[in-house]
């Protein structure tokens, strides 16, 4: 058996010699090879691969062979329940095609996701699949993703979009859901709510601040100065979800629309520790529809994100990039639902005194997807 050894630094020109000597080519040309460069013909290439793996040495390992069978999915996070959702879907998935999923995850003072990503390439994926990466900040380097792409490496981008980067995106429709959720309060007559969400800089956040300042316009005429002020940013945790509802809360806000679950989570424990109840005195809405989320106290009403519909379009475009047959770069947007559960209920009476109700008439066109469980 050879055992290979790694072509590093002492004894290198000899080396070259060797592997030179072995495919029968200029030292010049094995240097060309293993660093990559420029000006080589395939059928030279391999005969270079070929000597470096006769003689027993490590190809280096931007020339190594890709497994047909890993692929990588890459998460911000494992705490909020919606991650390990699309993990395991995804992994279902891939699984069920032949592929061996690789899930890495970031970790405060870890990893980054850079770092991650090397390191899969590293081990040969076959391609990676990105779940609320750094794809979703507007502010972020994208050409980190071009340089990806450069390596032969397929990729496919769940959770934001940018023009940026030319590979599949896989979303929901973050306007929309926003809609859902102002129709369905506005329906119970709540006139004063509030939005909590994450940091300005993320897609989806704009994108659920627009669906926001445009719902609240359609079907309660409020302008888009004065809904504006009914948004708080805050971070994508229970604390984060309790720190915006206190907030909205103290602004006279009688129903709070969450970016997440989790948020939601908070924004109930923010309404019981001011003494009101949750939905007598505050109506709360989610965002995800999180496993387990329907047995909490009160049961979430939330809007359901669509895991399965999404993991499974993303796993498929990203076979498709495998195969040699691209995607198209675009954005498939899935539409969400409302699942109506025990945490909105009708606004205050108190509350309800002080504004009028919603005229049906103004509720928006064309939205739908609303469920009750």
């Amino acid at each position: 058996m050879v055992a290979f050894r790694p072509l590093a630094s002492g004894a290198v020109t000899a080396r070259l010699a060797d592997i030179a000597a072995q495919a029968g080519v200029s030292e010049a040309t094995v240097s060309r090879v293993l660093n990559g460069r420029p000006g080589v013909s395939a059928g030279t290439r391999e005969s270079v691969l070929a000597a470096l793996d006769l003689l027993g040495y490590e190809r280096p390992v931007r020339l190594r062979q890709r497994s047909a069978g890993l692929v990588g999915l890459i998460t911000p996070e494992l705490l909020n329940p919606i991650f390990p959702a699309f993990a395991q879907i995804i992994g279902q998935a891939l699984t069920r095609q032949g592929y061996t999923p690789v899930l890495a995850t970031q970790t405060p003072g870890g990893s980054t996701e850079d770092e991650l990503v090397e390191m899969l390439v590293e081990r040969g994926v076959a391609g990676i699949i990105f779940a609320s990466g750094l794809h979703a900040d507007s502010t972020a380097d994208m050409e980190r993703y071009a340089r990806l792409h450069g390596q032969g490496v397929p990729f496919v981008l769940i959770n934001g979009f940018s023009e940026k980067v030319d590979a599949p995106f896989v979303s929901p429709d973050d306007r929309g859901a926003v809609r859902l959720a102002v129709t369905h309060l506005a329906a119970l007559g709540h006139r004063r709510i509030g939005l909590a969400v994450g940091q300005q800089r993320y897609v989806p956040v704009q994108r659920k601040i627009e669906g926001f300042v445009a719902s609240m316009g359609d079907v309660l005429g409020l302008s888009e100065q004065d809904a504006r002020t009914l948004v708080q940013h805050s971070l994508y945790t229970l604390e984060g979800g309790q720190a915006a509802a206190t907030a909205l809360i103290a602004s006279g806000c009688t129903a709070i629309v969450c970016a997440s679950d989790m948020m939601a989570l908070g924004a109930i424990r923010a309404a019981r520790q001011q003494g009101l109840s949750v939905p007598e005195d505050v109506s709360v809405v989610g965002y995800d529809d999180s496993p387990l989320i329907a047995f909490t106290d009160p049961p979430l009403t939330t809007i359901r994100q669509p895991v399965t519909a999404m993991s499974q379009a993303a796993v498929n475009a990203l076979l498709e990039e495998i195969g040699g047959t691209p995607a198209p770069h675009s954005e498939f947007v899935f539409m969400p639902e409302l699942v109506v559960r025990g945490s909105t209920a009708a606004v205050p009476a108190a509350a309800a005194d002080r504004t009028p109700p919603v005229p049906p008439q103004q509720s928006p066109r064309g939205v739908s997807g609303s469920t009750r469980t």
